[in-house]
C-alpha cells in the first residue's frame, strides 16, 4: 500500500502519538490555540464547527520524535537516516485516476469557504491555507518545482501567495516576462515526507516530487489536473488548480510566520485564481499552525539538517560529524563532532553557514560528549568552553534569509529582489582537538562514583 495521509495517521495511532477531538470545534477561533498546545501528540479534530462532516489533522508530525517515526527510525539516527534518503530518487508514474479524483468541482462550483482553513495567529491578516504544497514547471524546459508557501484566503476562488526569491518565484518571473498567468497546482494533506521534499533545498533541476519518491522508497503515483497541464499525487486528499496572475500585486498578510513573529513577508504580494477544485469523497483537511517548534518547524528543520550535516562531513575532506541539530526559529544550527585539529570546528562552521539554505546565522560547534538534543548542555559547553576572544567570529555584510526580520531589508516582498543583509556568527564549544590530548583532557566531564553501574530505580 502506497503511503498517503490515511497510512500515516494509523501510523500514529499504532504508536498511541495521536489525540482524537470529538467536541465542536471553531477553525476560525479555537483550532489554533489547541494545536498551539499539542507539542507532544497529534491532534484529530472530528467536529469542526460550520464544516459538518469535515475531519482535520494537525501537528503531525507535533515534534522531531513524529518526525523520527515518518521516517522509520529512532531520534538520535534521524538526521544520518534523512542524509542517506535524500539521495535516492524516483520517477513518478502517471495513472489513470485516484482518489483525489472522487469530487471534481469547477468554475461556479469552487468556493474555498467551504474547507475548514483555520485562523493560526491573534494577528493574521484572515485564514491561511498553511499546508498547501504547490506544485509549478518552468515554461521553457518544463522542470517541475514543488514548495511550501502560505496563501491567504481572498475570497471564493482566490488567495494571496508569498514568494521567496527561490525557484517558484524564478518560474513567475519567465511567466512575468511573456505576460503570461503561471499555472500553479496546490495540494493539501498527504503524508510528512511529501512535505519534508517540499521543505528541501536543492538545484533548481531537483523534482522534489522524485525526491518524495526516494524518501518514501516507492515512486510518487501521479494524475493529471483537470484544468491545467499539471500533475499532482493521486491520493491526496485535496487538490487546487488555478494560475498566478502576471504583473499583478495585493496586500498580503500579516501572517503568525516560523519564527514566532507576524510581520516577515507582508507587503505587496502576487494573488492567484482558482478554477478547479478535486478531493477524496471523505476528504480530511490538513492544518498546519505555525510558529516556532511547531508542525511546520519540523518540515523545514529535519531536511535541512540531514543537507547540513551531509556538506559538513567532507570539509577538509573528513571531519568527524557526530549529529546536526537545527535549533528553534530555525535560524541556527548546533553541530556535534570530534575535533581532530586547531581550526577545523571553525572550517566547519562556516560551511554549515553556506550551505543551500540561507535559514543559519548562528553556527554552534560542540564536542560528542554533549548532548544535542539537551539544550542545557549546549548552553554549558558555550559558558564553559568558550573564550570568547578566540572562539566567537562575526561574519558582517551576508545575505540573510528573507524571512530574518533582524536583518536590513533591502528590497521588499512581492519582488524578484526580495531580500535582506546582515550578520552572521560561529561560537566554537568544543574541546581542544585530539591533536593536543594534554589540553583536550583538561575538558574531561566529572562522573559520579558509581556512575554505569548503580541506578536509582533500583534502590526506590
Amino acid at each position: 500500500m502506497s503511503k498517503d495521509m490515511r497510512t500515516w495517521l494509523a501510523q500514529l495511532d499504532a504508536a498511541g502519538e495521536i489525540t482524537e477531538i470529538n467536541k465542536p470545534v471553531d477553525p476560525l477561533k479555537e483550532m489554533g490555540a489547541l494545536l498551539w498546545q499539542s507539542r507532544e501528540k497529534a491532534l484529530l479534530f472530528h467536529n469542526l464547527k460550520g464544516y459538518p462532516g469535515w475531519r482535520a489533522l494537525g501537528q503531525a508530525p507535533a515534534n522531531l520524535r513524529h518526525a523520527a517515526l515518518a521516517f522509520e527510525t529512532e531520534l538520535e539516527n534521524l538526521v544520518f537516516a534523512v542524509a542517506e534518503k535524500m539521495k535516492r530518487r524516483f520517477k513518478p508514474e502517471q495513472v489513470e485516476t485516484g482518489p483525489v479524483k472522487d469530487v471534481v468541482l469547477k468554475a461556479k462550483e469552487v468556493d474555498l469557504s467551504r474547507l475548514p482553513i483555520h485562523i493560526g495567529g491573534t494577528r493574521d491578516a484572515g485564514a491561511f491555507i498553511t499546508a498547501g504544497l504547490c506544485i509549478t514547471k518552468d515554461p521553457e524546459t518544463g522542470i517541475r518545482n514543488m514548495s511550501f508557501h502560505r496563501l491567504q484566503v481572498k475570497g471564493p476562488n482566490r488567495t494571496g501567495i508569498l514568494l521567496v526569491p527561490r525557484h517558484t518565484s524564478l518560474n513567475l518571473q519567465k511567466y512575468e516576462a511573456k505576460n503570461k498567468p503561471m499555472p500553479i497546482a496546490i495540494f493539501i494533506g498527504h503524508h510528512p515526507l511529501y512535505y519534508m521534499a517540499a521543505a528541501t533545498t536543492g538545484s533548481y533541476e531537483m523534482d522534489e516530487l522524485e525526491l518524495a519518491g526516494g524518501l518514501l522508497g516507492e515512486p510518487v503515483k501521479t494524475v493529471k489536473c483537470e484544468t491545467i497541464d499539471m500533475e499532482v499525487p493521486c491520493d491526496a486528499e485535496i487538490v487546487l488548480e488555478g494560475h498566478v496572475l502576471p504583473g499583478y500585486r495585493e496586500e498580503e498578510g500579516p501572517f503568525s510566520e516560523f519564527q514566532d513573529y507576524y510581520i516577515s513577508g507582508t507587503g505587496k504580494n502576487p494573488v492567484i485564481e482558482f478554477q478547479a477544485i478535486t478531493m477524496r469523497k471523505d476528504a480530511i483537511y490538513k492544518n498546519l499552525q505555525n510558529g516556532s517548534e511547531m508542525e511546520g518547524c519540523i518540515f523545514h528543520k529535519v531536511p535541512m539538517g540531514a543537507a547540513i550535516y551531509d556538506r559538513i562531513r567532507t570539509v577538509g575532506g573528513f571531519a568527524d560529524i557526530k549529529n546536526v541539530l537545527v535549533l528553534p526559529g530555525i535560524f541556527g544550527v548546533v553541530v556535534q563532532m570530534t575535533p581532530r585539529f586547531y581550526g577545523e570546528a571553525k572550517n566547519v562552521l562556516m560551511a554549515a553557514l553556506s550551505s543551500e539554505y540561507l535559514h543559519p546565522k548562528v553556527a554552534i560547534a560542540v564536542d560528542d560528549d554533549i548532548n544535542i538534543f539537551n539544550y542545557w548542555e549546549i548552553l554549558w559547553s558555550i559558558n564553559t568552553r568558550v573564550n570568547p576572544e578566540e572562539d566567537i567570529i562575526t561574519l558582517n555584510g551576508t545575505r540573510i534569509h528573507s524571512m530574518d526580520p533582524t536583518a536590513k531589508e533591502l528590497f521588499p516582498p512581492g519582488t524578484p529582489s526580495w531580500q535582506r543583509i546582515g550578520g552572521k556568527v560561529i561560537i566554537d564549544a568544543t574541546k581542544p582537538p585530539l591533536s593536543d590530548p594534554e589540553a583536550r583532557g583538561i575538558f574531561e566531564r566529572i562522573l559520579p562514583m558509581g556512575h554505569g553501574n548503580v541506578s536509582l530505580k533500583d534502590y526506590l
